[in-house]
C-alpha cells in the first residue's frame, strides 16, 4: 500500500519508525508476548485477514499494538495483562508507527493499515481478550 494513495493514512510515516500521540487518529491496545500475536491472528481469522492496524514487536516483551479508535477504549473493563495507550487530562501517551515498507526494525506491521478510518474494532478485541485460551495444556486429563 502507498500512503501516497491514502491521504488520511497520513499518520503512517513515509520511513522509519514515528510516535504518534495516542487520542489524535486512534488509541492503542498493547498486548505483551505471544499472547498478543495469537489475539490478532485470532482476530485476523474472525474478519477475513483484515482485523484493522496491529503493530508488533521483535525485541524486548515483544509487544503488540492493536491500533483502535480514539476514545473507545475507556469505559470498559479490559484484563489485567492489558495496557492502554490513551491521552486525557494529565495523561499522554505515544504509540509507535513503523513505515509500510524498508527498515523499521524492531517494529513491524503485523497486520497493515488497508483503508483509511479502519481501524481495530474495540469490541471484537474486547470479546477476544475475554475469551479463554483454547491452546493444549500441558498435562492430560486423568
Amino acid at each position: 500500500m502507498n500512503t501516497e494513495s491514502h491521504p488520511a493514512l497520513e499518520w503512517v510515516p513515509a520511513t522509519g519508525v514515528q510516535l504518534r500521540k495516542a487520542g489524535v487518529q486512534f488509541d492503542a491496545v498493547r498486548l505483551d508476548g505471544d499472547r498478543g500475536r495469537e489475539v490478532a491472528d485470532r482476530l485476523a481469522r474472525m474478519t477475513g485477514g483484515d482485523p484493522g492496524p496491529v503493530v508488533e514487536s521483535g525485541s524486548g516483551r515483544r509487544c503488540v499494538y492493536f491500533l483502535v479508535p480514539a476514545g473507545s477504549t475507556g469505559h470498559r473493563g479490559w484484563p489485567p495483562e492489558v495496557t492502554r495507550l490513551t491521552s486525557g487530562p494529565y495523561r499522554v501517551c505515544f504509540i509507535p508507527v513503523p513505515a509500510l515498507k524498508g527498515r523499521t526494525w524492531p517494529l513491524a506491521w503485523r497486520y497493515p493499515p488497508t483503508a483509511p478510518g479502519r481501524f481495530v474494532h474495540t469490541l471484537l478485541l474486547r470479546s477476544v481478550l475475554g475469551e479463554p485460551d483454547h491452546r493444549p495444556c500441558g498435562g492430560g486429563l486423568s
